[in-house]
């Protein structure tokens, strides 16, 4: 029997919000549920009864109502809320019970000293910017590019776009020129805001040279907006405008443009396994109705919480964090290295900043764990309800580690979904126990299923993820894909009609679930994902490189793995220290410290499918001791005997 970690309080169903919705259900639907499990199988049946109530108890501002909660239940092409027009920026700014001087975004790095908005001055910044963003000629459907860290200013400027009816999309300035421009070129943004750099650690990072970059590789650039974040003396770029010029003083009013349920509120970006970066598309209506759910139900977050998560504007954990507000709960914002000075960093950042709610990644905790920290022992953690993971499965001693040093009491939720829904599927509820090493369950009104290699639903045993019923936050679509080619084939391509995720997933009796990574071949690491296709673009550049295959051995106790590089070099080259420097400096300048090598070694060929396919998965199975006969159909590949090198260098590398 697995341990159980945590039991929920006696009291649970009068001080938890899930507790307040299961009463609503009974006053207003006439509905009760004997436990955790029949609601969820309820919300993944009755889909149109369910996310109804989550419009009506929640209080949806609505400026027109939906005709229906859904037209059709075929995937793709569900219709959510067909005739409601709203605004996910109104909602947000509602804060409902919060009054205008309460702290609402409390902002910490290493750049500049904390700052704190109140209910009022966020509303009044949001003003100020969206008068701005107007006077530039933002309107309906142009796209806002955001170069920035995860600081006020990032976040003000997507809920001014957002009133405004316009398309947000933001990167981190991590992110080299190359990771930018793949993506941005494909969504043509009208206005580009970008800081001059910032700092990680006490190390300064100038990307004025990266800006300029980003802005000549863009001519759909009609402004561009500076925020002097590294050197507050800076002037803004060449023909830019400052960010104070941009929410310069105004008496226009705080107003919402009404828009359909499925408008565009944001891009979001796939990791660009195969190819570029897919523009996943998020609308306004879905990603709202998804939140609140999530945040008030799951997490059990409102009026009396401080919500942090760390993640940078290039995660989805910063899209889902920022929706807090939405259901009361103030946010928490951080830029900086979370291992500055120490690991310890964040952990007295929750105390000075009074989180109730952290939430971080499981190679953060793990790292922390490694390094003997006991965080209860150097930051006062007495305001702390709950401890979110994500990013990477967290096994069950990092479950343990959490009890045994952040605090007994406190619920830890382990939690795993995507960019391409910005959710989790699985996570935790105030309702059930915790046991170690698992995930506690599917998610209201996510109807989750392992499958088997057949295509049938398995029980206890490994499968691929699949969601057989469509949720509200589902995308909207892929940007520039009008026929939705794209988009069928990333999720319904191997189960028509029913969502492929790409994990491999165990769904236990209870409803508990393990995670045991991906079903493809993303790199992530540190809490970055990025495609192998971004990685190759770089490699592939230089003149002594012909092709290139990258893999990443997940390590079991959730440290960074190993990510391994294999190049096949023009003829008569041999891969020398050098050489290994000018690859591994291509790929820190372009992509991010994180993406350079822990090994390069140089092989004759890189094995393909027949249709030129590089063949990562197999090449990552021989690396981890699977025979070759059995990582990959020989038939399949256009040169089988690609595959021995793997096979040779598997067997020097095993202890």
């Amino acid at each position: 029997m697995t341990d159980v970690l945590w039991t929920p309080p006696a009291d649970v169903l009068q001080r938890s919000r899930i507790g307040a919705y299961l009463r609503w259900l009974a006053e207003h639907r006439g509905l009760e549920f004997a436990d955790y499990d029949a609601l969820w199988q309820w919300s993944v049946t009755d889909l149109d009864a369910f996310w109804r109530s989550i419009w009506d108890h929640f209080e949806v501002i609505a400026h027109t109502p939906p005709t229906a909660t859904l037209a059709g239940r075929d995937m793709p092409g569900t219709r959510w809320f067909p005739g409601a027009t709203l605004n996910y920026a109104q909602n947000v700014l509602r804060m409902p019970g919060r009054a205008d001087d309460d702290p609402v975004v409390l902002a910490y790095g290493q750049t500049r000293e904390p700052e704190v908005l109140t209910v009022a001055q966020l509303r009044d910044q949001v003003r100020r910017v969206a008068a701005g963003l107007r006077r530039l000629g933002v309107t309906t459907g142009d796209r806002v590019a955001a170069y920035a860290p995860n600081i006020p200013e990032t976040y003000v400027l997507m809920l001014a776009t957002a009133s405004l009816g316009a398309i947000f999309s933001s990167c981190a300035p991590e992110f080299g020129t190359r990771s930018v421009t793949d993506r941005w070129q494909q969504i043509e943004p009208k206005v580009l805001v970008a800081v001059d750099g910032y700092r990680y650690g006490d190390k300064p990072v100038d990307r004025s040279a990266e800006v300029t970059a980003i802005r000549a590789a863009l001519p759909s650039l009609r402004h561009t907006v500076g925020i002097s974040y590294l050197d507050p003396a800076a002037p803004a770029p060449d023909d830019a405008l400052s960010w104070a010029e941009l929410a310069a003083a105004t008496d226009e009013p705080l107003t919402f443009t009404p828009v359909p349920f499925d408008h565009p509120l944001y891009v979001l970006y796939s990791s660009g396994t195969t190819g570029l970066p897919k523009p996943i598309v998020h609308g306004h209506g879905g990603i709202l109705l998804e939140h609140l759910k999530m945040l008030a139900l799951h997490h059990d977050l409102g009026p009396a919480d401080r919500f942090f998560w760390f993640t940078t504007t290039g995660w989805m954990m910063w899209n889902f964090l920022v929706s807090a507000p939405a259901v009361g709960a103030a946010i928490v914002l951080f830029d900086g290295n979370p291992g500055h000075p120490d690991l310890g960093a964040l952990w007295r950042l929750a105390q000075e900043s009074g989180t109730t709610y952290f939430g971080t990644s499981a190679p953060f905790l793990l790292a922390c764990r490694k390094a003997g920290l006991v965080p209860r022992e150097i930051a006062d953690l007495s305001a702390l309800r709950g401890v979110g993971s994500t990013g990477a499965p967290l096994p069950a001693e990092g479950f343990t580690w959490v009890y045994d040093t952040v605090g007994r009491d406190l619920q830890l939720q382990s939690l795993s979904g995507g960019t391409d829904v910005c959710t989790g599927f699985v996570g935790g509820v105030p309702l059930l126990p915790v046991y170690a090493g698992e995930i506690t369950c599917r998610a209201l009104g996510a109807k989750v299923e392992a499958r088997s290699a057949d295509g049938t639903p398995v029980l206890g045993e490994l499968g691929e993820l699949v969601i057989t019923e469509p949720m509200p936050s589902m995308p909207v679509g892929f940007w520039n894909d009008p026929d939705g080619i794209r988009y069928r084939e990333a999720y319904f391509d191997v189960y028509p009609g029913v969502w492929r995720h790409g994990d491999w997933i165990t769904v236990n009796s209870r409803g508990g679930c393990v995670i045991t990574g991906r079903s493809d071949a993303t790199l992530n690491r540190g809490g970055v994902r990025l495609g192998t296709a971004e990685f190759y673009s770089v490699v592939e550049a230089l003149d002594e490189v012909v092709d290139s295959v990258v893999v990443h051995l997940e390590d079991d106790e959730g440290g960074a793995g190993e990510l391994l590089l294999f190049v096949v070099l023009a003829d008569g080259l041999t891969l020398d220290d050098e050489l290994r420097k000018k690859i591994c400096r291509e790929l820190r300048t372009a992509l991010s410290p994180r993406h350079v090598p822990d090994e390069i070694h140089q092989v004759r060929a890189v094995p393909r499918t027949l249709s030129a396919k590089k063949l990562e998965v197999p090449v990552k199975k021989i690396l981890t001791g699977t025979p070759v006969d059995q990582a990959a159909a020989k038939g399949a590949l256009a040169n089988p005997e690609s595959l021995t090198a793997f096979a040779t260098l598997a067997h020097h590398r095993t202890p």
